[in-house]
């Protein structure tokens, strides 16, 4: 059966049953958007819904988050990268290492934060993203452009936050088996309870592939891994205005990829091509709260991580170790018309490498003790202002100043604009983008005497319109955001004699401008969701300007989902990216991705199957991988997808 016949069964399998459940849609009350509205945001640090928040923060629901761990349960790249304005970059063509950019810059310059702390920094950026599965996750919110003011160094581009799930009286015990065509297997589970004055969540999976290549190529397009992890979290609720939480998180990975035949056992001279990544990350997390009355409350949170990782490729390796810790102090007040937090915190990151080459001993220290204040005050109905102001003193670097400013103008209940600004800074560090697609070979280490900070300014500019059609039977809303950052001075990755690199912030700087759009309707149980990003990155040395490699101008969103509560959930989507600019100088090829998901519904359990990328676009079709010998390959910028067209499907069940 060719899968052209596979997808129409599948669809007429559900059109009688989505018909027939149509006419009782009619008197559902659409109250999601409502609610989404009414969320409260943790990553703006205070208490405010989205709907009076003057910073844009886009918030990815439990719901939204389901759905992608539907798709994708064994980490969160999809989720995130098919928001506008977000996308993934593949950094390893063989391992499948990745890193997150927002508005067209850098991995590095986007925060990634789980409960407000920081969660891959360092030596774990380029794996953090493969190694996180979504499904104990409640939200997920994402600021764009400069957010240094909220949790300090790195937000150049943007922050994302990853909220945990937390107990509530209801137990949940939920469990997800998910096998692919491409040879992987997911299982997971998650419970979740309150017991009175004491709260438990225990999050456990184990995730693994064979190895997979769906090409001629002889390459692993994904690479044989297996992975487990666990997450237990106790709560306290010592009385109704004090109560936190302490928890525990450990991953253990091992990750080949490289030549199949290599993989498989197989290998000769020819076939001798590997990269083996070894890693383990422990980490706890410590969170406090005390109220003392409804408007003024103390927290506490403090996180300490150990990572660990060996990446070994024949002839060399890169081995080290890293402990991170991070611990702040704040103290927040609200009243109705004003809130304002204060606080400070103390970061470290230590980084070890084991048996370096004595010139390339690239062990460092970096601390950072910072303090930072935050009002949000409603002038009038339709004017809020979120001022923020942040001094981080970074040692070996110096200070940096982080002022923050947003608008929220409010003009009628279905019209509204934000306006935003701020500072951004970034440690240097020897972990990058373009270090990693070398697997830090020859990469000299930071010289804290020459380089410096790199420091940025940005501004975002959004427009909201909401509002029902033919007679509210059909409800629409459009977004339109304008962006634009500066960084100057940049680190970039320079050649020097003898195949050495060092990095080097440049005299020039990087800009990066664009817009969003993002459209959805919604008509019953049917919803359809629009979005387009337009985005063009520079770098500007010695007066000449170049574009920035990997980073598309245009990108196009299109999801179709039909959602029965409780009964059948349906999406179809569409992703285009348009011809990117090339490291080697050569112009990408442009691509869609195309995507069908259904899964029928039931009290206790669910079944589903996802078809990824039915199109089978991928890179090996229309574009070269590598050049040199296949012993000793030279790997090509990786702009497109490798796995091509991948099946799955799989059962959840709830108890």
């Amino acid at each position: 059966m060719t899968l052209k016949n596979i997808l129409l069964a599948v669809c007429i399998a559900s059109t009688t049953s989505i018909y027939a459940q149509l006419e009782e849609s009619k008197d559902t009350v659409y109250e999601k958007e409502a609610g989404e509205l009414n969320e409260v945001v943790v990553s703006s640090r205070g208490t405010r819904t989205i709907r009076r928040l003057p910073t844009r923060v886009e918030v990815l629901s439990g719901e939204e988050i389901e759905e992608k761990g539907t798709m994708k349960p064994s980490d969160i790249r999809m989720m995130l990268s098919e928001t506008t304005g977000i996308m993934t970059q593949q950094t390893s063509a063989t391992s499948g290492n990745s890193l997150i950019r927002i508005q067209g810059l850098d991995g590095r310059y986007t925060q990634i934060l789980k409960d407000g702390m920081p969660a891959f920094p360092g030596a774990a950026s380029g794996l953090g993203l493969l190694q996180t599965p979504p499904l104990d996750l409640r939200q997920v919110e994402v600021v764009k452009g400069a957010s240094s003011t909220l949790y300090g160094g790195g937000a150049i581009a943007g922050l994302i936050n990853l909220i945990s799930k937390t107990p509530v009286d209801k137990r949940e015990l939920s469990f997800q088996l998910n096998g692919t065509t491409a040879k992987g297997l997911d299982v997971n589970g998650f419970y979740s309870e309150r017991y009175g004055k004491v709260g438990l969540t225990v999050f456990t999976a184990y995730n693994t592939c064979r190895g997979y290549d769906p090409s001629d190529v002889d390459f692993s397009a994904i690479p044989k891994y297996d992975r487990w992890s666990i997450n237990p979290r106790l709560f306290l609720y010592l009385s109704p205005n004090t109560y936190g939480n302490i928890g525990y998180q450990a991953m253990i990975e091992n990750r080949l990829g490289g030549d199949m035949h290599y993989i498989e056992g197989t290998d000769n001279g020819e076939h001798s091509y590997y990269e083996r990544n070894k890693t383990q990350r422990h980490s706890m997390q410590l969170n406090f709260n005390h109220l003392f009355d409804a408007d003024n409350r103390f927290n506490l949170k403090a996180s300490a991580t150990y990572y660990d990782r060996e990446l070994t490729l024949p002839n060399y390796s890169f081995i080290g170790t890293q402990w991170t810790s991070f611990g702040e102090l704040s103290y927040a007040h609200s009243s109705d018309k004003t809130d304002w937090v204060a606080g400070v915190n103390l970061w470290t990151d230590n980084f070890k490498e084991k048996n370096p080459v004595t010139e390339l001993k690239r062990d460092y220290q970096q601390t950072t003790l910072g303090a930072f204040l935050q009002a949000d005050i409603d002038i009038t109905s339709w004017l809020s202002i979120e001022a923020g102001l942040r001094t981080d003193y970074v040692i070996d670097y110096g200070i940096a100043i982080l002022p923050r400013l947003s608008f929220l103008f409010k003009p009628t209940d279905k019209l509204s604009s934000r306006l935003g600004g701020g500072l951004g800074y970034k440690q240097p560090t020897i972990f990058t983008e373009e270090s990693e697609r070398i697997a830090y070979r020859n990469v000299l280490p930071i010289d804290k005497d020459k380089n410096q900070l790199e420091r940025s300014w940005g501004v975002n500019w959004d427009v909201n319109y909401t509002t029902g059609l033919f007679d509210d039977q059909v409800r629409f809303s459009v977004n339109h955001l304008f962006f634009y950052t500066r960084l100057s001075h940049p680190l970039l990755m320079k050649p020097i004699d003898d195949d050495y690199y060092k990095m080097q912030n440049i005299g020039g700087h990087i800009d990066t401008r664009g817009w969003e759009t993002n459209i959805k309707l919604g008509w019953y149980d049917f919803h359809y969701y629009l979005g387009y990003t337009y985005t063009y990155t520079r770098v500007e040395e010695n007066g000449i300007h170049t574009e920035s490699p990997l980073t598309p101008r245009h990108r196009l969103n299109n999801v179709l989902m039909y959602e029965k509560e409780d009964s059948w959930k349906i999406g179809l989507e569409a992703y285009y990216y348009s011809p990117q600019l090339l490291s080697d100088g050569l112009q990408g090829k442009s691509y869609w991705l195309c995507g069908l998901l259904v899964e029928k519904m039931w009290e206790h359990f669910s079944v589903y199957v996802n078809f990824e990328n039915f199109t089978d676009s991928r890179q090996t079709r229309f574009d070269s991988i590598y050049t040199g010998a296949r012993s000793n390959p030279i790997w090509r910028d990786i702009y497109a997808p490798l796995d091509g067209f991948v099946a799955s499907a799989g059962i959840k069940i709830r108890l």
